[in-house]
C-alpha cells in the first residue's frame, strides 16, 4: 500500500523521492522534515561535506496547504555542492566526463563490484549513487512516515550505544526519559560518561587518518499487538525491519530484542512469560523478544539494534589496484566522515518508521487519515477487550 523510490547522485543537482500511498489529510510541512534532515547531518565526527550542505526539502506534488491530498508526494532536496560539479556531472553531451575520473576502487565500498556489474570504466558512476548521501532522501521519506505514526501515537526513538571500543548503557528506558537524556547529546548517546569516551576515540581516529563504526538501538513506543504476520516469510515484520536496517550503507548486522545474546542462553532465560490483568490485558514483565514474536508485534516496545562498520573511505588509504593499468597503488580518497554512527541512527529511525507505517496501513488502511484513525481506534478498542 505504501511504496517509494529515490533518485539522484551525490554530486548531482538534487535528490528526489516519490511516495505513493500516503492517505489524504496528513498534516505535514517542510520544517518538520528539515528537522530530521538536520539531525542526519549532525553528530561529532562528521566530515567537511556537512559544512557545505544544509539540507532542506521542497514538496513538488502531493501536498497542498500543509496537508497531503492523496496523490503521489514528490520530495526534492537540493545538493548545494552541485555548482562545483555541474560540468563534470552534467547529463548533457558536453559534460566533462573525462575530469575527476576515479579508477582506484576503495576497499569496503561498492566501487569495484559496481564497476564490474555495470561495466563502468569510471568508478565515479558507482560511488555517486552508492554514496550515503542517498540517505538524505530516505530520511525525508521516513519523516513523512514518522508524521503518520505520530498521528497514531507511535513514536520512534534511536540512540547510539557503541562507538569503536566504547560501549554505553543500553537501558530499557521510557520514551520521555530516553528523549530527555538525548537532548543536547553530540552523539545521540543517552550515557554522558560513555559519550565523553567516544569523543576521545573519534579524535584519536581522526589524528591517525582512521574511521570508527558502532552500534545504535531503535525503539518504537506505542506499537500495538498484531502488526505483521506469520503466514508468509515476506510478511514477517521482523524480517522487513531487519531488511530495512541492512539496506543502510555500512550496516553489517541487525538484531531484534536480545538478538545474538539469546543464542548463548538457555530458553528459560530468553522467553518472555505472559501475564494478564483485566485493566491491562495480556502483557510481559520482560521484553527479551524486542516486541515481536513469530513475525508479529506483541504489544511491547519494539527494540532493534544495528551494527555499522567503520566508514571505508580512509584519509590514510588502504591498498588497491587501478582498474585500467592493474598497477597496485593506494585507494582513492573522497571527502569522508571519521564516524557517522549518529547519522546512521537517524536513517535507521526513518527506515523503521517507514516499515511501521506500512504495517499500520496494511492492518487498518484507509484513503484518508480520518478513515485510518477510525479503523485504528476500532482495532485498539478490540485489543482492550481481548
Amino acid at each position: 500500500m505504501l511504496r517509494y523510490l529515490t533518485a539522484g547522485e551525490s554530486h548531482g543537482p538534487a535528490l528526489t523521492a516519490i511516495i505513493e500511498g500516503i492517505p489524504a489529510g496528513l498534516p505535514i510541512d517542510g520544517e518538520y522534515i528539515n528537522r530530521q534532515l538536520a539531525r542526519r547531518q549532525g553528530g561529532y565526527g562528521r566530515g567537511a561535506r556537512m559544512k557545505i550542505e544544509s539540507d532542506a526539502v521542497r514538496f513538488l506534488s502531493g501536498v497542498r496547504g500543509g496537508i497531503t491530498i492523496g496523490s503521489p508526494i514528490t520530495l526534492h532536496v537540493e545538493n548545494k555542492d552541485w555548482e562545483n560539479w555541474s560540468e563534470v556531472m552534467s547529463p548533457e553531451l558536453d559534460a566533462h566526463v573525462d575530469e575527476r575520473v576515479v579508477s582506484r576502487p576503495r576497499p569496503g565500498h561498492a566501487d569495484l563490484a559496481g564497476a564490474i556489474k555495470y561495466r563502468h570504466g569510471d568508478i565515479r558512476n558507482v560511488l555517486e549513487r552508492s554514496s550515503a548521501r542517498e540517505t538524505a532522501a530516505r530520511v525525508a521519506v521516513g519523516s513523512v512516515a514518522r508524521k503518520l505514526l505520530e498521528e497514531l501515537e507511535i513514536k520512534v526513538v534511536g540512540h547510539v550505544v557503541r562507538v569503536g571500543g566504547v560501549n554505553a548503557r543500553d537501558e530499557d528506558l521510557g520514551m520521555e526519559e530516553l528523549e530527555a537524556r538525548l537532548a543536547g547529546s553530540r552523539l545521540l548517546c543517552a550515557d554522558p560518561g560513555a559519550e565523553r569516551r567516544m569523543i576521545v576515540e573519534i579524535d584519536r581516529a581522526r589524528e591517525t587518518g582512521d574511521t570508527l563504526g558502532g552500534v545504535f538501538t531503535i525503539r518504537a513506543y506505542g506499537v500495538p499487538a498484531g502488526l505483521g504476520s506469520y503466514t508468509q516469510w515476506d510478511r514477517k515484520l521482523d524480517g522487513r525491519l531487519a531488511a530495512a536496517l541492512m539496506s543502510i550503507q555500512a550496516i553489517k548486522g541487525v538484531e531484534v530484542g536480545l538478538g545474538f545474546t539469546a543464542a548463548g542462553q538457555a530458553g528459560s532465560q530468553v522467553q518472555d512469560e505472559i501475564f494478564y490483568e483485566p485493566a491491562r490485558g495480556f502483557y510481559r514483565r520482560t521484553n527479551r523478544a524486542g516486541g515481536i514474536e513469530g513475525g508479529i508485534t506483541n504489544g511491547e516496545v519494539l527494540v532493534l539494534r544495528a551494527a555499522m562498520k567503520p566508514i571505508p573511505t580512509l584519509y590514510k588509504p588502504l591498498q588497491s589496484v587501478d582498474i585500467f593499468t592493474k598497477v597496485p597503488l593506494e585507494a582513492s580518497v573522497e571527502r569522508s566522515d571519521v564516524c557517522a554512527v549518529p547519522a546512521a541512527c537517524v536513517v535507521g529511525e526513518a527506515v523503521i518508521a517507514w516499515e511501521l507505517a506500512q504495517a499500520c496501513l496494511e492492518k487498518c488502511g484507509g484513503d484518508s487519515m480520518a478513515e485510518l484513525k477510525d479503523n485504528w481506534e476500532k482495532y485498539l478498542f478490540y485489543l482492550r477487550q481481548v
